[in-house]
């Protein structure tokens, strides 16, 4: 019995296993391929990151234009002369301070204060151009002469505002220039107007009232 199945197994074997060369077949150890779930969280934090960049970068580098403020006003002198017309002389010194929010600098090659009168303009003066740097402001002063301008439209509601001693006046502060990044420059404009309300007999601004355009 035992020699019997001893032989039955031998025979199994090829009759030349031990002879010539022999073809070895090795097989790669098999991976199942990645969870469908695993790589669409994989891209969906790709795709979050690069959207999150982006927008810093927009928020950081897209130019806003700057903000005015008007920090000082103040009231030189104004007169009314009746004779032998209708004339204003007047005089008003301003403070404006140009804010630059940005992170790279800003020029500005315009700088305008206008005074008018129930919606004409009385007179204008512009100052000279500069640089602000990033995330920093500027001062600027300028001063309005008016001298012997005629009220020729409005000139019942001059002498009516001239009889209460208050005279109401408005001004408009406005910047121009640009913003470099590199090579490429982008326009910026900003504006803020006022209504100044003047004491002609005290010779001081009773009251301003200024907002941004």
């Amino acid at each position: 019995m035992t020699s019997s199945s001893r032989d039955d197994s031998v025979s199994l074997l090829p009759q030349n296993a031990g002879h010539g060369h022999q073809n070895l077949v090795l097989l790669s150890l098999y991976r199942p391929p990645p969870y469908p779930h695993r790589r669409l969280l994989r891209l969906c934090a790709q795709y979050s990151a690069a959207f999150l960049l982006l927008a810093a970068l927009s928020f950081l580098l897209f130019p806003s234009d700057p903000s005015l403020q008007l920090v000082r006003l103040k009231l030189n002198h104004a007169k009314v002369r009746l004779l032998p017309v209708l004339v204003l002389d007047l005089s008003i010194s301003a403070s404006v301070r140009v804010r630059n929010k940005n992170f790279f600098s800003l020029d500005y090659n315009y700088l305008g204060v206008s005074v008018g009168y129930r919606g004409s303009r009385l007179g204008f003066v512009s100052s000279d151009g500069g640089r602000v740097s990033a995330r920093g402001s500027s001062c600027v002063n300028a001063t309005v002469d008016l001298n012997g301008v005629e009220v020729i439209h409005d000139a019942f509601y001059l002498l009516q505002d001239l009889g209460k001693g208050i005279i109401p006046f408005d001004s408009k502060t406005e910047v121009e220039g640009f913003m470099g990044f590199f090579f490429i420059k982008f326009p910026i404009k900003a504006r803020v107007s006022c209504d100044v309300f003047v004491n002609t007999k005290r010779q001081t601004i009773e009251h301003q009232d200024c907002y941004p355009e």
